[in-house]
């Protein structure tokens, strides 16, 4: 019985294994036909944004979608108050998530401390996904912008989580009703101290200026 159920299981890593590389693909070539991303920079963005996406539980369109808005996927654009990258992290703001980090416009650096931010905002606020995009980006316009342009990604970058149900693409790409992800992090026992805002938004991003206290990485 052990035995079955250990090839169930192998089984069914192998699965998912295939699932993610598949999505990987279709983000990969999305990005390079969508934005003219070169093919070896977009599956490494690609690939930074599914490991973050499966770490912190966030819909990986979400994801695509800040980092469409923020940068337009240029890893080395800059911002109001030093926001940086892809993501436009703001140094001055999150200093306890970028002790290891020796490059920020690097893609995968960037794409981490950027989900650990939105992450931290999300658990603040109770799982409640449009109250951390406001936090991220500065306003409610800013996260129902974000909202909008995740319908844009959600074919090539579905939730894993919710690949199988009717309707459930729809559903992710909406703020108000993201709060799929509470479930998954609440698990984790060591919480984001979440500050009160992101302090700046990106290049589309709402401008309102705000301040924030650095934030801490969770623990796997």
């Amino acid at each position: 019985m052990s035995r079955l159920l250990c090839l169930f299981l192998l089984s069914l890593g192998l699965a998912q294994s295939a699932v993610a590389e598949e999505n990987g693909d279709r983000v990969s070539a999305y990005l390079t036909q969508k934005f003219g991303i070169a093919k070896e920079k977009a599956e490494k963005i690609s690939d930074a944004v599914q490991s973050a996406a499966s770490k912190y539980s966030l819909p990986p369109a979400l994801l695509l979608a800040i980092i469409s808005i923020e940068s337009r996927f240029k890893e080395k654009a800059k911002g109001a108050n030093g926001a940086t990258g892809l993501m436009q992290v703001v140094p001055s703001a999150h200093r306890g998530l970028l002790r290891n980090v020796k490059d920020l416009t690097e893609p995968t650096a960037n794409i981490e401390v950027g989900s650990a931010i939105l992450y931290g905002y999300m658990r603040s606020a109770n799982g409640d996904m449009n109250a951390a995009l406001k936090s991220y980006g500065g306003s409610q316009a800013y996260a129902q912008k974000v909202s909008l342009r995740a319908g844009d990604f959600s074919n090539v970058a579905p939730h894993p989580d919710l690949a199988k149900k009717p309707n459930a693409q729809t559903d992710v790409c909406d703020a108000r009703v993201a709060a799929h992800c509470p479930d998954a992090v609440g698990n984790r026992t060591s919480a984001l101290a979440a500050p009160s805002a992101r302090e700046a938004g990106g290049n589309e991003a709402s401008p309102g200026a705000q301040t924030s206290a650095p934030l801490a990485a969770p623990s796997n």
